[in-house]
């Protein structure tokens, strides 16, 4: 038998990963499931983007490996983009990196900055590949506490009086995944405050921004940003292109470099079609966003009457493709509450716990589920 290697005892299959593959099975049975747990968007994109990269497809060229920094005209797409919609000045040449996706970006990231031994600062709760990539890289997590009662922002003063000296990386993500939670510009100017006193790389995740946000935000805003932060960014959800593999980094050249040097040894560079497509979404006009938003919106509200039926409370200001709710007081674990659902009602619900151990007590609808299966899983109430 063939040793894998030490780092596979540090990490799990990802949550989703192996309760999917048991939802399938319990659909291959017969059963009626309707899936509200994960954030894959069911919807298409627009018709130029498709039109676009069908186009494509013939160019010249257009088969041949790319440059690992993608097309230039993509790299100002996302500039122009980062401009009008966030009021963020950054420049192509150098300062922008397309990715085969954010979660890419999660792992160049901490491979280009992080040394065997370095601690990274995880948000509890937050996404998961934040503490598993660290795993694998050889860093040390710590994970900071996220309360609703604080609006799932951080304690700075309380982190500020810890030994931060062997803390490399931090990771935060506004609008906050999974809670929805949003943060003002003062409270990202805390956060860079935060990283410049204690020498962190601030890396903000930031694919929430334009679903049911009226304003979106990004860290870069924030005065002197690019010393100590980097933003992560994707077109799967606000252009519905998860499947696609189309993310982006931004930030201070030499930190971009560092990143594009494990990038440039990871892939050939990002299919041109798809690079094309990538470019007609970033041009979406403002009909785009406030169609995805109307879809959403009346989507949320019948998640809303959902979470009221199994006795959840919930925040009607949080943003993005997610409903974050509060279990009733005297409920089962999150898990054990979630299972129940799946094989007593046929809905299957992210519990809270994947997420952290702050995210006990809690659940998690997806929005990417159609009207009728939010109205039937309603019914079977």
């Amino acid at each position: 038998m063939i040793q894998t290697a030490d780092r596979l005892e540090t990490v799990q299959e990802y949550y989703f990963s192996k309760k999917l593959r048991e939802v399938r099975g319990l659909m291959a049975e017969g059963r009626p499931i309707i899936n509200m747990g994960i954030g894959s968007p069911d919807l298409a994109p627009s018709e130029a983007v498709i039109n676009t990269v069908k186009d494509a497809v013939t160019d010249i060229g257009a088969h041949q490996y790319q440059s690992y920094q993608g097309l230039p005209t993509l790299r100002e797409a996302i500039a122009d983009f980062y401009e009008s919609k966030f009021s963020v000045q950054v420049n192509a040449l150098d300062e922008v990196l397309p990715l085969m996706g954010s979660k890419e970006g999660i792992m160049h990231i901490s491979m280009a900055f992080l040394n065997p031994g370095d601690e990274v600062l995880i948000p509890n709760p937050g996404y998961p590949t934040y503490n598993s990539v660290t795993k694998l890289v050889g860093g040390v997590c710590r994970n900071y506490d996220l309360q609703g009662a604080k609006g799932w922002f951080p304690d700075l003063e309380a982190l500020d009086k810890q030994d931060l000296s062997k803390v490399k990386l931090m990771w935060v993500s506004y609008p906050h995944m999974p809670t929805g939670a949003t943060a003002t510009k003062s409270q990202f100017e805390q956060l860079v405050g935060f990283a410049k006193r204690n020498n962190i790389l601030l890396v903000n995740d930031n694919p929430y921004s334009f679903v049911l946000s009226k304003n979106p935000t990004s860290i870069l805003n924030a005065e002197g940003a690019k010393d100590v932060a980097l933003e992560l960014n994707s077109l799967s959800k606000t252009f519905n292109m998860a499947g696609w593999r189309v993310g982006m980094v931004l930030g201070r050249s030499e930190h971009i470099q560092a990143i594009l040097k494990v990038k440039s040894n990871m892939d050939s560079g990002m299919f041109y079609g798809i690079q094309k497509g990538a470019i007609a979404a970033l041009k979406s006009g403002k009909e785009w966003f406030e169609h995805l938003d109307e879809v959403y919106r009346s989507r949320r509200e019948l998640m809303f009457q959902l979470a009221e039926k199994i006795g959840c409370s919930y925040d009607k200001n949080a943003v993005g493709m997610f409903v974050w709710s509060k279990l009733p007081e005297g409920s089962k674990p999150a898990e054990e509450f979630v299972n129940e659902l799946l094989y007593e009602k046929n809905i299957f619900i992210a519990p809270g716990t994947i997420f952290g151990t702050n995210g006990e007590g809690y659940i998690r609808f997806s929005l990417c589920v159609t009207k009728e299966k939010i109205k039937e899983a309603i019914d079977r109430f």
